[in-house]
C-alpha cells in the first residue's frame, strides 16, 4: 500500500513535472492539481477559477461559486513544498483565513472599480460584490489548501461571519489529499448517519445487497445540503448539475400535493459500500452516490431553499444496492448508473469510463517507446492515466529496484491524464471556446467526439492516433510556456490564449484543405523552431483579440466560452508560409488511415485468438452451458452454436482467426447479461 510520505513525493514530483513542462510556476501547478482533485471528488463545482489578488492584509488566489447551494468559495493556500512534511501551525491557518476575509470584506465595498478591467481579480471582485448586492450568497466558504499536515492542537474551527453571512472554514492538507487518492484506488471516503425504515431485498447475487427505503424530503435536503455534489456518481455530476429551472411538475406536486409525491416519483436510485442497520431503520450509508434521480434532488432541494416550500411531507423511495466487492466498486457503479438512466436523456459522455478508448489508449501507451534523443541511451513510454493516482498505484507492490525501472521508463513529465488530453484535442479541434468553459465541461465535449467517432469506426483508435495525441499535448505544453515567457503577457488569460491559439493554427491548416504532420513532433518530442516562431506570432495576435472584447460584451473570461469569440478570433491570417513542409494532403492521410486500419485489424485479431486459447476449457463448457438453458440457444445462430460447441468438447484444437472472434464475442455477450464463472 501506498503510503503517506511516498504519496507526498509522489504529489511534490507531479507538481514540479507539470510546471516544468507547462512552463508554470509551482505555485500555480500546486493550485491547478488540487482544484481538479477536489473538483473530482465534488468539494468544487467545474466553474472554479484561478485569480490572484495580493495586498497588504489581504490575499487569495482562485475562487468557486456553488449556484445551487448559494455557496462563495474563496480559496488561499501555504505551498511548503518541502521533501519532509511540514506542519501548518496555528499561526499560519489564521493568518491565511484573516486574509480571505479582508478580501471579502474589501470586494463588498467596491474593490472591482479600483482593479484593471483585463485581471482575474476583476471579475472575481465584481461577482462578490453584485451577488451580495442581490442576495445570491447564502455562505461564504474559506478553503486553505496546504501541502503540510494540518497542526493537532486544531480539531475544529468555529463558523464566522462576513457582514451577517455565515462563513465556515475548511483547510485542505496532505491528509485530505492522500485520503482522496486512498479512496479512488481502494475503498472507502465518508459515511453519512441518516435514520430511515427499510426492506432488504432477497437475493442470490453475490455482487451486491439491495435495499429499499424511504426518506423524506428535510432528510435529503440535510444530506445534499452538507454533501453536495459528493452524493453524485462522477459519471454524470456533469449531467446532473441542478442548472436550470426546477422541474415544474415535481415542484408543483410539492407544492400542493406533497402526499402524493410518493405516488407520483419515482424517487432515487443509489449505491454504496456498506451500510449500518439497526431495528428495521438504515442508520449510516458508507460512499452514498445517487446515480439516478437528480432531478428529484434538485428540485426538493430548490423548493426549500429557493421557494421555502415545506418538504417534511414529501416521501422520497430510494433503491439502494451495496456493492460487495470494493476492487470492482468504480466498475459497479457506473455500471448501475448506466442502466439506472433511462428515463431521462444522458449524454453519451456520462458513460465514458467505459469506453474501449480507455483500453485502446493505456494498451499503445504501455507497448510504444519514445526515441532516445539528446544522447540519452533510456527508452521511455507516455503514461497514459485514466484515473488519478494510477501512475502511483502501479508502484505500490514493486520492488525498490522494479519501482526505479518503471519510473526511469515512465518519466513523471511523460504522463498524461484524461482531462489534459481532452484540452489538447478539442484546442486542435476548433473549440477554444468550450475548453474555456472548464474541464468538465470540455471533458463531456471531448467524450462525446471520441464516443461519435468510434461508432462510426471502432478502429480509430490507432497506433498514429496515439502518437498524434501526444505531438498535440507537447504542442499545448509548449504553448504554455511560450505565453508565460511573453514580454506581453500580463499574467491573466493564459490558458484561453493557449486554446484559442492552438485552435487558430489547426483552423488556417483546415481551410487550406491541408492536415499537419505531427510525426516530426512525435519523432523528436518537442517542436521544430520554425514551429515555435510561428506560435509566438500566432499567441500573441490571439491574446490582442480577446482581450479586447467587443462593446457590450460581458467581461474576458466569459467573452471566452462564447462561440462568437471564437468567430471573431478565426478571421485572424497568419503566414503558414515557413512550416509548410509539416503539411499533408489528403491523399497522403487516406493512405496512412487504410494501412493504419489493416495494422488494427491483425492486431485485434491475434488478440482475440490469444484471448480465447489461454482461456480455460472449463469457462468455455461453463458458457455452453450458460447458453443451453433458459433459451439462451435462441439468441445463437446455427454456427456460433455449432462452433461453441465444438470448441468446449475439445474437438477444435487451434481455433482460426474468424472462429476465435465468434467465441470472444458470445463470450463478452454473456458478460454483459451477468454470466459469471463459477470456481468450484
Amino acid at each position: 500500500m501506498i503510503t503517506l510520505e511516498e504519496f507526498h513525493q509522489d504529489f511534490l514530483q507531479s507538481i514540479l513535472s507539470d510546471s516544468e513542462s507547462r512552463g508554470l510556476l509551482k505555485a500555480q501547478s500546486f493550485f491547478e492539481l488540487v482544484c481538479e482533485d477536489l473538483m473530482q471528488v465534488g468539494d468544487l463545482t467545474n466553474e472554479y477559477a484561478m485569480a490572484e489578488f495580493i495586498k497588504t492584509g489581504s490575499e487569495v488566489y482562485g475562487y468557486d461559486y456553488d449556484e445551487n447551494r448559494k455557496i462563495f468559495t474563496l480559496i488561499n493556500f501555504q505551498f511548503f513544498q518541502n521533501d519532509e512534511i511540514e506542519t501548518l501551525t496555528k499561526q499560519h491557518v489564521n493568518i491565511k483565513f484573516n486574509r480571505l476575509k479582508k478580501f471579502a470584506e474589501l470586494c463588498m465595498e467596491g474593490l472591482y472599480s479600483d482593479l484593471e478591467e483585463t485581471s482575474d481579480a476583476y471579475s472575481l471582485a465584481f461577482n462578490i460584490h453584485r451577488f451580495m448586492q442581490n442576495n445570491l450568497v447564502d455562505k461564504f466558504r474559506l478553503l486553505v489548501l496546504t501541502d503540510g499536515k494540518l497542526t493537532k492542537s486544531i480539531s475544529q474551527i468555529p463558523n464566522d461571519l462576513i457582514s451577517d453571512t455565515v462563513c465556515e472554514h475548511q483547510i485542505i492538507d496532505i491528509n485530505y489529499l492522500y485520503s482522496i487518492f486512498m479512496s479512488e484506488n481502494s475503498s472507502g471516503s465518508y459515511d453519512i448517519e441518516l435514520n430511515i425504515p427499510y426492506i432488504k431485498v432477497i437475493s442470490s447475487s453475490s455482487e451486491y445487497q439491495s435495499y429499499l427505503g424511504i426518506m423524506d424530503g428535510e432528510q435529503l435536503f440535510e444530506i445534499y445540503d452538507e454533501f453536495g455534489q459528493k452524493l453524485l456518481e462522477q459519471n454524470v455530476r456533469t449531467f446532473l448539475q441542478f442548472r436550470g429551472g426546477v422541474n415544474k411538475g415535481i415542484r408543483n406536486t410539492i407544492q400542493y400535493k406533497p402526499d402524493m409525491f410518493f405516488a407520483y416519483n419515482n424517487g432515487i436510485t443509489a449505491t454504496a459500500t456498506q451500510v449500518e442497520t439497526r431495528d428495521g431503520f438504515i442508520t449510516k450509508i458508507t460512499d452514498f452516490q445517487i446515480v439516478n434521480g437528480g432531478q428529484t434532488t434538485s428540485a426538493i432541494y430548490a423548493a426549500k431553499k429557493n421557494s421555502k416550500l415545506d418538504i417534511s411531507k414529501v416521501s422520497i423511495q430510494m433503491k439502494l444496492s451495496v456493492v460487495n466487492n470494493i476492487d470492482k466498486k468504480s466498475e459497479f457503479v457506473s455500471s448501475v448508473s448506466q442502466y439506472a438512466n433511462t428515463q431521462n436523456k444522458v449524454n453519451k459522455s456520462d458513460f465514458f469510463s467505459n469506453s474501449p478508448f480507455h483500453k485502446e489508449m493505456k494498451d499503445y501507451s504501455k507497448r510504444i517507446w519514445v526515441a532516445t534523443r539528446g544522447g540519452s541511451q533510456k527508452r521511455t513510454h507516455w503514461f497514459y492515466e485514466r484515473v488519478r493516482g494510477e501512475y502511483l498505484n502501479e508502484q505500490a507492490y514493486l520492488t525498490p529496484a522494479k519501482k526505479k525501472q518503471f519510473q526511469i521508463e515512465n518519466p513523471k513529465n511523460q504522463l498524461i491524464e484524461k482531462t489534459f488530453l481532452a484540452k489538447s484535442e478539442n484546442s486542435w479541434d476548433r473549440k477554444p471556446h468550450i475548453v474555456s468553459k472548464g474541464a468538465q465541461y470540455n471533458f463531456e465535449e471531448f467524450a462525446n467526439s471520441v464516443t461519435d467517432m468510434l461508432e462510426k469506426n471502432h478502429l480509430a483508435i490507432t497506433e498514429n492516433y496515439f502518437r498524434d495525441a501526444v505531438a498535440k499535448v507537447i504542442l499545448f505544453r509548449e504553448t504554455e510556456k511560450i505565453v508565460s515567457k511573453a514580454t506581453w503577457y500580463e499574467n491573466a488569460f493564459r490558458a484561453q490564449t493557449v486554446a484559442y491559439s492552438i485552435a487558430l493554427l489547426s483552423h488556417i491548416i483546415y481551410k487550406k484543405n491541408l492536415f499537419f504532420n505531427f510525426n516530426r513532433v512525435w519523432d523528436d518530442q518537442r517542436l521544430p523552431i520554425e514551429l515555435l516562431d510561428i506560435m509566438k506570432i500566432i499567441t500573441k495576435e490571439v491574446y490582442e483579440r480577446i482581450t479586447n472584447p467587443p462593446p457590450g460584451a460581458a467581461n474576458i473570461a466569459q467573452w471566452c466560452k462564447k462561440e462568437s469569440c471564437w468567430n471573431d478570433v478565426n478571421r485572424i491570417d497568419i503566414d503558414l508560409e515557413p512550416i509548410k513542409k509539416m503539411f499533408k494532403n489528403k491523399e497522403e492521410v487516406k493512405y496512412e488511415q487504410k494501412s493504419e486500419k489493416q495494422l488494427k485489424e491483425l492486431d485485434n485479431g491475434i488478440e482475440i485468438q490469444a484471448f480465447v486459447i489461454q482461456t480455460n476449457i472449463e469457462e468455455w463448457i461453463q458458457l455452453y452451458g450458460y447458453y443451453m438453458t433458459n433459451n439462451n440457444y435462441k439468441s445463437l445462430t446455427i454456427t456460433q452454436r455449432d462452433i461453441l460447441k465444438k470448441y468446449s468438447e475439445g474437438r477444435i484444437s487451434f481455433p482460426s482467426e474468424k472462429q476465435s472472434k465468434v467465441l470472444y464475442n458470445l463470450f463478452q455477450k454473456a458478460v454483459k447479461e451477468g454470466w459469471e464463472v463459477v470456481y468450484s
